[in-house]
């Protein structure tokens, strides 16, 4: 975690704009606590992807990860990369939660 002065870093992952109402709400209620950093994923994507190294990094700058992809392959490899790193991943809204990440109710 970082120091108490420093910003937390939150990398938003969304698709088609999934994310932005709650990007909103961080930047207006945490004001300059957090540092922002979104990836947004609008290709048209195959239902099934076996190989999702084009559209995520292969290693995470954050204190904090929330997903947002509807793509199923997408969010269980971030989700996997998140516990390999010792990210906390949010995935909200989720029917099938993940082992591993947090799954709030929405």
């Amino acid at each position: 975690m970082p120091a108490a002065h420093e910003r937390q870093r939150i990398t938003v992952f969304q698709q088609h704009a999934s994310g932005e109402a709650k990007i909103k709400g961080i930047k207006r209620y945490g004001g300059n606590r957090f540092e922002i950093r979104t990836i947004s994923i609008d290709d048209a994507l195959p239902p099934i992807l076996d190989d999702t190294t084009a559209y995520l990094p292969e290693r995470l700058q954050a204190d904090l990860v929330l997903d947002f992809l509807t793509h199923p392959d997408l969010s269980c490899d971030l989700v996997d990369k998140c516990i390999h790193q010792a990210i906390p991943v949010v995935a909200s809204g989720r029917k099938q939660p993940q082992s591993g990440a947090h799954t709030p109710p929405t």
